[in-house]
């Protein structure tokens, strides 16, 4: 009886903790956050003055003693510190009905796959310090499997390219585990980069991390499009060091992106051509599936598709398919228990 109370008292939650933004699901409530891995820092003091969209508001615009940081670089933990307050404010936020008397929440987080044990115990520690009780931790891929609804306890083989802001993971999983994966640090912020060197080296323009983003979003593709599309980069001329407007096209962007896109779909070739024949052959016939923010870019499901031979699909929400599936291992923990990730035990120093 007590057990169960403490239970229902716990508000349990899973979190997407990407790069470039971060999801939380609230366990019998669904996603009840989606906001930038952002946070403001006032340097000479330390002190954090925001987190999330707030944060992202000031990132470019602030004077030299406030920064506004990523904690997650690629996908892991850069600053350790600044994760936890971040995860901390994520969990107190998520947490709509406080009990005085109830639980600190059970929490489940989504990490790269090939992340190693000291990297996982950092994600543990820093949520626990961030008010949870107990960690348990799941690869992005395997929740985005999940979140996709694909068969991943069956003997048949799933592909799934998880596309995020800081990491692409290419994964093959059969009988709740990863049969194949290759974690890529090429992903949205790499492309949104590659955008920006663009603008220095064809036009002498500098622009900014938003500025490009917005470009890619708009008129970026990995594959030519039936309309074509323009769309100005606003910055400052690098020889004159004015301000300056120039027309881009989709094609122009398409040749900025291009060799990260290549890489990308190298390390889905490279997957293809490890997978055992018999998973590949269930493969041929369900498709790969993408997920991620990077699955909306235009026609990166056409080119993957023409490199293999494969149909491949963008999934229903990709930007929410890993907070899902770390959801839906949440709501059903006994029995998709199996799909977490150990932690091992770290050797002490010699």
């Amino acid at each position: 009886m007590f057990n169960k109370l403490f239970s229902y008292l716990s508000q349990d939650i899973a979190i997407d903790l990407g790069t470039a933004n971060s999801l939380v699901y609230l366990r019998g409530e669904g996603i009840v956050i989606s906001e930038p891995s952002v946070v403001a820092i006032n340097k000479k003091t330390g002190q954090v003055l925001a987190i999330g969209d707030e944060a992202k508001k000031m990132v470019g615009k602030t004077p030299a003693h406030i920064v506004a940081t990523r904690p997650l670089v690629k996908g892991v933990i850069s600053d350790f510190e600044v994760t936890e307050q971040m995860l901390r404010y994520f969990i107190e936020k998520a947490q709509t009905k406080k009990f005085f008397f109830g639980p600190a929440p059970r929490v489940i987080i989504g990490i790269p796959c090939g992340v190693t044990e000291v990297e996982k115990k950092a994600v543990q520690d820093a949520a626990k310090s961030g008010g949870a009780r107990e960690v348990f931790l799941i690869e992005q891929p395997m929740a985005a499997a999940i979140g996709a609804r694909l068969p991943v306890q069956e003997a048949g083989g799933n592909f799934i390219i998880d596309i995020g802001g800081g990491t692409t993971e290419v994964a093959v999983i059969s009988l709740g585990g990863l049969v194949l994966a290759k974690s890529l640090r090429i992903a949205g912020d790499k492309l949104s980069e590659d955008i920006i060197y663009f603008a220095q080296e064809e036009y002498k323009l500098l622009i900014g991390e938003r500025t490009a983003e917005d470009i890619k979003i708009g008129i970026g593709s990995a594959y030519p499009v039936k309309q074509k599309k323009e769309m100005a980069m606003r910055g400052r001329n690098l020889v004159t060091g004015l301000p300056e407007e120039i027309s881009v096209s989709d094609a122009d962007i398409r040749r900025a992106m291009e060799k990260s896109i290549k890489q990308i779909v190298n390390a889905v070739k490279v997957t293809v051509e490890e997978t055992p024949p018999e998973l590949l052959a269930d493969i041929m016939s369900k498709g790969i599936y993408l997920a991620g923010g990077g699955a909306l870019l235009r026609g990166l499901d056409s080119l993957i598709s023409k490199e293999t031979k494969i149909p491949c699909k963008i999934i229903d929400d990709p930007l929410t398919a890993v907070a899902r599936g770390a959801g839906m291992v949440l709501e059903n923990l006994d029995e998709l228990h199996d799909v977490l990730v150990e932690i091992g035990e770290l050797e002490p120093p010699k």
